[in-house]
């Protein structure tokens, strides 16, 4: 199982990695606002998944400190995305 999370860990940072980029890449071809935060609120959640990959996988820690960390940057990145929604 342990490897089954790597891998999709893995695949989560390639996706919205991605995903991340090409927002940003957007914002800088225009200028928006709304793409800025898009991509910040994308990013967020792809950091959200890194940090709590190296903390289950690396830090001695209990792992639901993990699971913790991965659902604040979450958090924090759909609250982004949902505002990036509404700003003109």
């Amino acid at each position: 199982m342990n490897v089954a999370v790597v891998a999709l860990k893995t695949l989560t940072l390639v996706l919205g990695g991605s995903i991340t980029f090409y927002a940003y890449r957007a914002y800088r071809r225009n200028g928006s606002p709304a793409l800025r935060a898009l991509a910040v609120g994308f990013g967020a959640v792809t950091l959200g998944a890194l940090v709590a990959g190296i903390v289950d996988q690396l830090l001695p820690v209990n792992s639901d400190f993990a699971l913790v960390a991965e659902s604040a940057f979450t958090t924090l990145g759909f609250a982004v995305i949902l505002y990036s929604l509404h700003v003109e």
